[in-house]
């Protein structure tokens, strides 16, 4: 009897967590006894057989500011994981986003053992900054599974690894995210649901919720009644909590992915930051105001560096730009409030955005497979 195929995985954040969960069952499902799984991985990856080499909670980590203070930690992490897997010498090495962490260890392997097959699960974001990246990649990652549909020609167009767009988890999630004829009434009814998404990280939630709270309030004095939602998870919710305490409107918070989902469902607009909520939000059938708001530092990098006409990643997907973004400075209540506005109300921009996002599910279809079956299908291929 041949001995069991070996595949090493890291991912360093809850999204990645998620996906490299799935792609583990998926692998069992079709390998049986026939694979092991070594790595790092938080609850998901845990749930579904790893034991990761260690926790990566501390390695969540937001801006340039923050990677700067964290990096004797980071790179002390990622000399361990590099070990780690020269020590295991799986028959592949899947790394799951999160480029900054990931990226490092992979090029410490092929360097350090070159017969190693290496696939990046989650492509960097070649196509909005450091478009060099993709050439550098293909000299230590050897397939690349995208999770937006226009990736793939992005990774041709720049030299970058093969790259095949494998489909967006979202996908097949989306009877969670769409109403049902109880929470389609809701959604119309008055006083509106509003949600509030500041962010997954603490600095996030650090830069947004002073002005969220303003936002509210200036929507009070104008007399628009409305049912505020602020979706978090456990771990930042003594963090909202805190922020919260000041407002002179209080939203109503929940905790985790099953109500924040129960809230999608019943909402008519949303205040996001910038980032995959985006697309959920799209997807959901919520028209959205996006802001984000970073550390100086990290604002000054980015206007020199990011080559997209929009960093809201639905409006990348749909190819136009229909959501507004306000960014740095513009992200002030007063700036805010006409635009939220806008979309509560039956305006030309709240329909324009839900003319849009009814083309999400064309754009974004991956055909008969769902993403974790096509991931695993190249993963298995890897492994010979």
């Amino acid at each position: 009897m041949s001995a069991p195929r070996k595949v090493f995985l890291i991912a360093t954040e809850a999204s990645g967590d998620h996906l490299g969960g799935a792609l583990m069952r998926e692998l069992r499902a079709r390998l049986g006894e026939g694979v092991v799984f070594e790595g790092v991985g938080g609850r998901d990856m845990t749930a579904a057989g790893l034991v990761s080499k260690f926790p990566i909670d501390d390695l969540a980590i937001v801006g340039f500011a923050g990677v700067a203070k964290q990096l004797p930690m980071l790179l002390r992490r990622i000399r361990e994981a590099a070990r780690a897997v020269l020590a295991a010498r799986p028959d592949v090495l899947v790394i799951i986003d999160s480029p900054d962490f990931t990226h490092r260890v992979a090029r410490r392997v092929r360097a350090a053992d070159p017969t190693i097959p290496i696939v990046d699960y989650v492509s960097p974001t070649v196509w909005a900054w450091r478009p060099g990246r993709a050439r550098a990649m293909a000299r230590y990652v050897d397939h690349v599974l995208a999770l937006l549909p226009f990736e793939p020609q992005e990774h041709l167009a720049l030299g970058g690894p093969p790259c095949t767009y494998v489909g967006h988890p979202l996908i097949e999630q989306l009877s969670s995210l769409r109403p049902n004829a109880e929470e389609a009434a809701r959604r119309a009814a008055s006083p509106p649901v509003l949600l509030l998404l500041p962010g997954s990280r603490r600095g996030e939630i650090r830069h947004h919720m002073p002005v969220f709270g303003e936002t509210l309030a200036m929507l009070a004095a104008q007399g628009l009644a409305l049912e505020a939602v602020l979706p978090t998870m456990p771990h930042l919710l003594e963090a909202v909590n805190e922020s919260v305490a000041t407002w002179p409107v209080k939203p109503r918070i929940v905790v985790g992915e099953d109500d924040k989902r129960a809230a999608f469902r019943i909402a008519r607009a949303a205040l996001a930051k910038s980032g995959t909520v985006t697309l959920e939000l799209a997807l959901a059938g919520v028209p959205m105001i996006t802001v984000y708001r970073g550390g100086a530092v990290e604002a000054f990098i980015a206007r020199r560096v990011v080559r997209v006409s929009s960093i809201i990643l639905a409006n990348l997907v749909l190819g136009e730009n229909v959501i507004p973004e306000l960014l740095q400075e513009e992200c002030a209540a007063e700036v805010i409030v006409p635009k939220l506005c806008e979309v509560l109300a039956d305006t030309p921009l709240r329909r324009r955005e839900l003319e849009a996002f009814a083309r999400l599910d064309a754009v974004m279809e991956p055909g008969a497979r769902s993403p974790s079956e096509a991931a695993a299908d190249i993963v298995i291929r890897m492994l010979g």
